[in-house]
């Protein structure tokens, strides 16, 4: 007996989130370390932090002999090549998610995702093992290839979603992504402790047994009959971005998506770096705090996505999840004791409702032949936002303005820019709202 269509989607959907938690887990897992092992690399010596029983030592600036200034240049430093770093990982992003997308419209969403995956395993061993910080930049580099597989992803939940499902399905999506940071930075910071490597290669063991998984169990979700031909100026990033324009209200959307991708990658960037230079926070506070970011993630994601959107609409939800967003970014950077930071946390969390919500626009006005190349269309756009997020925020405005040549220290910077970024995206949308009514076709 064949299963009905309603249970062959929900099997597909439970595959595919299930594939989503194991490779964001893998990815989550790094991120309380990767700064750390970049001010290692470029020789600037770890932060006095106790992991056990073992402490190590910050080194002394033999320029001037002093300590905190040792200190503040020693995160400068790591700053800049911190933002250097995650610009060539988003730049990678940006080249080939669409390739990516507009592959797995043309051979199905499948093979993309499990090509990636097993890419991405050999990516995190190439990092474990990095002993210069040119292998760690290459690294990166890799790891933005692989990880543009997102589009992939969003474009298969819209395969496998109804009219009525969608935004149930990207708040799932979404959910997986809680889950996957609430555990990754906790086992990451916790691991770090002890070696900065490990996480790294439990990274890699995690992404080569999600391959193992998606080869096995993963079924395709696209039909052949649905396929489109690809082309080379299908897969061009910046032809992608401008057919966004083919869509007006998905353009005027799509604004309002890099406004938050610019502010949030900003955060995300210089989140680890901020906290240790202003709070003293080490890899394993800082695993718990982006831990509890993943559990508010969870419950605002799986919890009241839905029913906010059917109370409010996906307009609404837009406009207020957005707002919340700034204040919360407002409080990062006003926050003068590492205590006040959780308290921010659960409060910003409910920014998370506007992001489902504004794919569930997106996806319900686009064919299903093209749902991969739109979908490669904003993951571009994002990753264009994402490569110019770490060189401002971090290598330019934190690194100057906790350096000694500062004219003032201002440590919460890039939240207070964040805050305002925020807050036109908020205008955007609303005059994008005016302009294309709900009673209206776009």
């Amino acid at each position: 007996m064949t299963q009905s269509p309603g249970k062959e989607r929900k099997a597909a959907i439970a595959f595919i989130l299930i594939t989503l938690f194991i490779d964001i887990l893998g990815i989550g897992i790094i991120v309380p370390v990767l700064p750390e092992l970049v001010r290692e690399l470029v020789d600037v010596g770890p932060l006095e932090v106790v992991a056990g029983d073992a402490e190590a030592t910050l080194p002394i600036d033999q320029t001037n002999g002093s300590e905190d200034e040792s200190e503040d240049e020693s995160y400068a430093r790591a700053a800049r090549y911190v933002g250097i770093i995650a610009a060539a990982y988003a730049l990678m992003q940006f080249i080939f998610a669409p390739i990516l997308g507009a592959l797995s419209d043309r051979f199905g969403r499948r093979p993309v995702l499990l090509v990636s995956l097993c890419g991405l395993g050999i990516d995190f061993l190439i990092q474990g093992v990095a002993t210069s910080i040119g292998w760690l930049f290459l690294g990166r580099i890799l790891a933005g290839i692989m990880g543009a597989n997102f589009a992939t992803a969003n474009a298969y939940i819209a395969d496998v979603s109804t009219d009525e499902t969608r935004a149930r399905n990207f708040g799932f999506f979404g959910m997986m992504f809680g889950l996957g940071f609430t555990i990754g930075p906790a086992v990451g910071g916790f691991l770090g402790d002890y070696n900065l490597r490990w996480p790294f290669f439990v990274a890699a063991g995690l992404a080569l047994v999600n391959w193992l998984y998606g080869f096995f169990v993963l079924p395709e979700s696209l039909p052949p009959e649905k396929r489109t031909a690809f082309s080379l100026r299908n897969a061009n990033p910046f032809l992608t971005v401008r057919r966004l324009r083919m869509y007006p209200m998905i353009a005027g959307l799509a604004a309002v998506f890099a406004c938050k991708s610019l502010a949030q990658r900003g955060l995300e960037s210089v989140w680890v770096l901020y906290t240790g230079f202003r709070y003293q926070w080490d890899e394993s506070l800082n695993g718990w705090a982006l831990g509890l970011v993943g559990v508010m993630a969870v419950l605002v994601q799986g919890g009241l996505v839905r029913p906010t959107v059917r109370r409010l609409g996906e307009r609404r939800t837009v406009v207020l999840g957005t707002i919340v967003g700034a204040f919360s970014f407002l409080g990062y950077g006003l926050a003068s004791q590492g205590w006040m930071i959780p308290g921010i946390i659960i409060f910003g969390a409910f920014a998370g409702v506007s992001g489902p919500a504004i794919q569930t626009l997106v996806t319900s006005r686009v064919d299903e032949s093209e749902q991969g190349q739109i979908q490669g269309s904003l993951t571009s756009l994002t990753s264009l936002t994402n490569i110019i997020a770490p060189l401002f925020f971090n290598t330019l405005l934190f690194s100057y303005f906790i350096s000694d040549d500062a004219i003032v220290q201002i440590p919460g910077i890039p939240f207070f820019v964040g805050s305002l970024i925020l807050l036109v995206s908020v205008g955007i949308a609303m005059r994008v709202f005016r302009r294309f009514p709900e009673s209206e076709p776009e």
